[in-house]
């Protein structure tokens, strides 16, 4: 694992890293590279190098000596490092000391269990990489406009669960494997991402699958995903989505994503008593 040196700002390589601080945000325009963090002549011009510095300005206020912002700790010009680093992004948001979730345009004073809020509104909420970003860590702290600090995932727990729909249990680290693979489905319904693909990649953590990435297949990724689900789990509320108005006449049993799965977020798994 490649992470950030808070004080020196060099990479260092790890097998079993130490306690590290982790990012979580929506990409912007100006994203520093792998490639451009290693020329410090050039990063420091642009918008994105800002969020790696608060990063490590918070981690060492934390008393964490080392970072993970993906942006740059991933080598993206090789498909190996790329394939092995999304495999690998839930466990390593897991295992981070603590994340922090930057939410720019989100005003600190204000009621963030108000739907109207900027709060609500973020962007954040919206994107599929965020999802995980958001079950995965034990701790997490959002920061909003001017990086003031908004409050952990404990204390917006509730204004979380209200625009997410995600079990509270789960935002406190209840186990994903007693929600049904219809309802995690649902969660992302309303999530996009860039890349048609990544809508099925960004989800492997949420249901502990493995599968390597073949950018340019399109939606035959989410249909690869749902295939390994069912391998893994047997879980039947996989088959419980709703094809949508304009959707072919004569389909196949899965999904063709996630929004198909919006009106599923009821469905539980049946225990034996």
């Amino acid at each position: 694992m490649r992470l950030i040196n808070t004080k020196t700002l060099e990479f260092e390589e790890f097998v079993s890293p130490p306690p590290y601080a982790i990012l979580s945000h929506t990409w912007g325009p100006e994203e520093t590279s792998y490639q451009d963090f290693q020329h410090p002549e050039t990063r420091t011009r642009q918008q994105g190098f800002q969020k790696i510095l608060m990063t490590c300005k918070l981690a060492q206020a934390d008393g964490l000596q080392l970072a993970w912002v993906d942006t740059c700790c991933i080598d993206k010009t090789s498909s190996a490092e790329l394939s092995e680093a999304i495999n690998s992004m839930f466990k390593w948001y897991q295992r981070a000391a603590i994340c922090y979730a930057y939410l720019p345009g989100v005003q600190q004073k204000e009621d963030h269990l108000d739907r109207r809020s900027t709060f609500a509104r973020s962007r954040w909420f919206t994107r599929g990489w965020t999802l995980q970003e958001l079950i995965a860590p034990a701790k997490i702290c959002f920061f909003g406009v001017g990086w003031a600090r908004l409050g952990d995932k404990t204390e917006l727990e509730s204004a979380i669960h209200n625009i997410t729909r995600i079990d509270k249990d789960v935002l406190r680290g209840g186990s994903l494997n007693d929600i049904s693979v219809a309802r995690r489905m649902s969660w992302a319904s309303r999530r996009q991402t860039t890349r048609e693909e990544d809508i099925a990649y960004c989800l492997m953590g949420i249901f502990d699958i493995n599968m390597p990435m073949l950018y340019g297949e399109g939606k035959k990724a989410f249909i690869r995903l749902q295939e390994e689900i069912f391998k893994e789990t047997g879980d039947e509320s996989l088959f419980a989505w709703k094809a949508s108005i304009n959707s072919a006449p004569f389909r196949g049993i899965f999904a063709d994503s996630p929004t198909e799965f919006g009106h599923s977020a009821d469905i539980i798994p049946f225990r034996d008593l």
